[in-house]
């Protein structure tokens, strides 16, 4: 099939040939290369990348979440983390605190500048999500979302299961 004959979504679940997944993985490489583009040129202005982005998203969606809770949703060293979140800290994006119960905690959270520029790279990657969501439809939404959690490995999803509770639970009842 041609790049201008779409293959039919959902044609055979069961088996999917090699193409089909080269295809998929075709179009995960070139959207997360254009979903990214607009925050990283916001972020290189700033000499910072997309490490950066990622702790100022996840401060940002779980204020007070500890340095040990944010090393695990990274997937990283306690040495990488450091080396993102010490110039955040210093320029005044992050802040840490002591724990409430283990004064050994350093609670972060974002800083007013943090929270604006956490906003900024957000509403640049929320106009490219929500023009791909209107394209696709309601169907496809749910699909993509299945497809994702599906391509996540089990501590992924446990993180991102912690950050959906922790959203449900400060939602208004």
């Amino acid at each position: 099939m041609s790049a201008a004959t779409p293959i039919p979504a959902g044609r055979n679940l069961l088996f999917l040939r090699e193409e089909e997944l080269r295809l998929a993985q075709d179009l995960l490489f070139f959207g997360y290369r254009d979903f990214t583009a607009g925050a990283d040129a916001i972020l290189a202005e700033l000499d910072m990348g997309r490490a950066h982005h990622r702790v100022l998203h996840f401060v940002g969606r779980r204020p007070g979440i500890t340095v040990g809770e944010l090393l695990g949703i990274l997937g990283i060293t306690k040495q990488s983390l450091g080396r993102v979140l010490t110039p955040l800290v210093e320029q005044g994006y992050v802040t840490g605190a002591p724990g409430t119960i283990d004064r050994r905690q350093r609670l972060l959270t974002l800083t007013e500048r943090g929270a604006a520029l956490e906003r900024r790279l957000f509403d640049r990657q929320r106009d490219t999500v929500m023009r791909a969501y209107r394209e696709a439809g309601p169907a496809a939404v749910e699909g993509f979302r299945r497809v994702m959690r599906g391509l996540m490995g089990p501590e992924a999803r446990t993180a991102l299961d912690a950050l959906e509770a922790a959203r449900a639970a400060e939602e208004p009842r």
